[in-house]
């Protein structure tokens, strides 16, 4: 009965985002989200269109799996990254009273197209990412509801989330990002209503819970996102986007209100996996199936119905954010409401493509984007925050420790790169290059930080 109930209810919210997207697009909205009547969009569409695109399936399975594992340090783990809002607002503020108009505006401005290149390189790989691990939750729910099932729900999400997108650009994804954040926030807030409620459910042992592996590894993935918490909003696409298509003030509180919201929202989704734990349930199906078994039909529904919009707003916005990419930014396309529908579908038809490939670890992408990141980090500290002047070479020698970082992690399992890796958990691993990362970017762009 479940199965058909949340079919219905996902069909009804997809009908209702192809209704609400603009009837009419203009070039200015669909690369820049402005309204029908040419205006920004106001604070509240801002902030619930930033939460709605950070809260995405893959986040929302990250925090319940790591709680699930590590207890209330892996769901604390997963939610740090949300301190992205705060640290992506403090480079968003810098750069706009610099006079940049984007990340790659500043970049250029200091060390031209090989900046921007090496820049651009990284978040086409995040945005790639984006639309493949979202589709991917998709495939996961529905195989798990109805076996073999996957594959044709991620491609009539694909089809429709297309749809709408390459109608409207970044101003459908704007308003259907609002009606996507309230669908969320009532059918997530009644689970969560319900889980806390349940005879079973004990708040002081939910803040204590040490997972069915330990906590030790979720405290040691807390390190990780502290260290990667300043350069990963820098290299997200999509909040970078929504930090110059509004006045100064107002996206200031945008970034300020996304991140409580977000991080609440997190930490919410996490306490299902660390129930999940806590009753000695079994891990299947990423979870799915843990939870069919765990909560009342409408419960389970609602946690699904969750998943599949936050999905499905998330695509959306990583789409908006490519065509933007490659069109303003790359100026592979040209700047019409044409030229930006062939790189969404181009994009979409890649991340469909990906689901085929079988990996269902969603951790890692975060993992290897948030390491090939962190160039940024000294080179936004020292050349955007203390105002220095950074030599070419050193911007390069940082992104180059980075990409290898992100591909030492990636390839932890090959021979060849083992050998160069501590033994120890993955997460162990991770903390040791990130912090080889960062210690040779700042060597580099200390020694080529120029006397200004």
């Amino acid at each position: 009965m479940q199965t058909p109930v949340l079919i219905a209810l996902f069909a009804a919210i997809l009908i209702a985002s192809l209704l609400v997207a603009p009837r009419r697009a203009s070039v200015e909205g669909f690369f820049g989200g402005q309204g029908a009547d040419g205006r920004a969009p106001g604070l509240w569409v801002l902030v619930l269109s930033q939460v709605t695109t950070w809260i995405f399936a893959r986040s929302l399975m990250n925090a319940a799996i790591l709680g699930y594992y590590y207890g209330i340090a892996g769901t604390l783990a997963y939610a740090a990254y949300y301190g992205s809002f705060l640290t992506g607002g403090y480079i968003v503020g810098h750069l706009r009273r610099g006079g940049a108009g984007s990340m790659q505006d500043w970049l250029q401005g200091r060390f031209g197209a090989a900046g921007t290149g090496c820049y651009n390189l990284v978040i086409a790989l995040r945005l790639l990412s984006e639309v493949f691990a979202n589709l991917l939750v998709v495939g996961l729910i529905f195989n798990a509801l109805l076996a073999g099932s996957g594959t044709g729900a991620i491609l009539i999400v694909a089809v429709l989330g297309l749809a709408y997108s390459a109608w409207g650009g970044l101003s459908a994804a704007l308003r259907t990002d609002v009606l996507q954040m309230a669908v969320f926030l009532v059918v997530f807030g009644l689970a969560f209503g319900a889980l806390v409620t349940a005879p079973g459910f004990d708040l002081p042992a939910v803040l204590s819970a040490p997972g069915v592996s330990g906590a030790y590894n979720g405290w040691v993935l807390l390190a990780v996102a502290a260290l990667q918490v300043f350069s990963y909003p820098a290299h997200d696409p999509v909040m970078m986007d929504r930090g110059f298509i509004a006045d100064a003030a107002t996206t200031k509180r945008s970034f300020l209100h996304a991140f409580w919201i977000s991080t609440l929202c997190i930490i919410g989704f996490g306490f299902f996996g660390i129930q999940a734990g806590l009753s000695g349930a079994a891990y299947d199906g990423q979870l799915i199936g843990t939870w069919a078994g765990m909560f009342p039909p409408w419960v389970f529904v609602a946690l699904m119905i969750s998943l599949l919009v936050s999905a499905l707003s998330t695509l959306d916005s990583a789409l908006s954010s490519a065509a933007r990419l490659v069109v303003e930014e790359l100026r592979l396309a040209p700047r019409s409401l044409g030229g930006g529908r062939i790189v969404m579908l181009a994009f979409m038809a890649a991340g469909t493509a990906l689901t085929l490939w079988g990996n269902a670890t969603l951790f890692d992408a975060v993992a290897v984007s948030g390491t090939a990141s962190m160039f940024l980090t000294p080179v936004l500290i020292i050349g955007l925050v203390m105002g220095r002047p950074v030599a070419l070479w050193a911007y390069l020698v940082a992104f180059g420790a980075a990409i290898l970082g992100a591909f030492a992690y990636f390839a932890r399992s090959w021979p060849t790169v083992a050998a160069f890796l501590p033994e120890g958990h993955k997460y162990e691993q991770l903390r040791v290059i990130c912090v080889v990362v960062l210690v040779a970017g700042f060597a580099a762009v200390l020694a080529g930080m120029r006397r200004g």
